[in-house]
């Protein structure tokens, strides 16, 4: 169940990342972070009750931990969806959104104390040809002293581990509910959003001095990312209360088909025998965690 709820989200998240880019460009890194959250809420909402009618409500044995992991969460995800923004400008929409792929080993090695799952050696050994692929993809080896000093990959990574923070903490606030996983993970993820909207378009309103600043710019636009997001989430959160997280970021890495799709088509980005080595690379490592997990 999980494997078809993740390649949703997946399929979800390509397409509402190539808008949120284009989105950045036209109104600016902010209101494309704050999109995802405000234009998404209202079908969350729906969702959770749809999930609540069907499955049943959920209670709070463990409130701190929920409060707590369900904040950081917020949090992390706005970091998250900020740094790729800024990778997309600094270098191109493939490879900001590469980059930002190596979130499923560092959810792993996150996960591992904190969730005390367990992987099977081909899990790791997909996990680690993933985000070696990522690295050829990104990696300009001429420049490779030089690495450290390159904003795409400085951005991408930074994006890449507050992603796997926000993976991690979803799956310990879902689970810190008690009743049903799929309505636990969406109540997590509308106190997500829900928090993440008072904090982004108060931040808006000061810096505009408009209450309605979040609503002047692009709104059909802004309801196309926030849908699509909306959904995106609602596989994600779903997949990280079902399954290691880990596991649900790395399947998720074959996504990378619809970022090369619209790196091509809608941005006319080219991609060169390197990056296709290494997207070829994120495919494998893909087959390897699902094959390696499927009994």
């Amino acid at each position: 169940m999980w494997i078809f709820i993740t390649l949703f989200a997946a399929g979800c998240q390509s397409m509402r990342t190539a808008y949120q880019n284009t989105l950045a460009r036209e109104a600016g890194f902010l209101h494309a972070t704050l999109s995802r959250s405000l234009f998404g809420l209202p079908l969350v909402s729906a969702y959770l009750v749809l999930c609540w009618q069907l499955f049943g409500w959920v209670s709070v044995e463990k409130s701190l931990t929920f409060w707590v992991a369900a904040t950081i969460c917020a949090i992390a995800q706005v970091m998250a969806t900020y740094f790729m923004l800024r990778a997309f400008q600094s270098s191109s929409f493939a490879l900001g959104t590469l980059l930002s792929k190596t979130e499923a080993v560092l959810a792993a090695l996150i996960g591992l104390p904190l969730l005390h799952y367990t992987l099977t050696f081909g899990a790791w050994l997909g996990i680690a040809f993933g985000v070696l692929g990522a690295v050829v993809m990104s990696v300009k080896w001429k420049n490779i002293r030089q690495v450290h000093k390159d904003a795409s990959l400085l951005f991408g990574l930074g994006s890449g581990l507050c992603f796997a923070i926000t993976s991690v903490t979803a799956s310990i606030a879902s689970h810190a509910l008690s009743g049903s996983l799929i309505t636990s993970a969406g109540v997590t993820l509308c106190y997500v959003l829900a928090l993440q909207s008072i904090i982004l378009c108060s931040i808006q309103m000061v810096k505009s001095k408009d209450v309605l600043a979040p609503f002047r710019y692009e709104l059909v636009l802004s309801c196309k990312v926030g849908m699509l997001s909306a959904l995106g989430s609602i596989g994600w959160f779903t997949g990280f209360a079902l399954v290691n997280p880990a596991l649900v970021k790395t399947l998720g890495q074959i996504e990378i088909v619809g970022t090369l799709y619209y790196s091509k088509v809608r941005f006319a980005e080219k991609m060169t025998k390197q990056q296709w080595i290494g997207g070829a690379m994120i495919v494998i490592s893909v087959v390897l965690v699902v094959t390696s997990t499927i009994k």
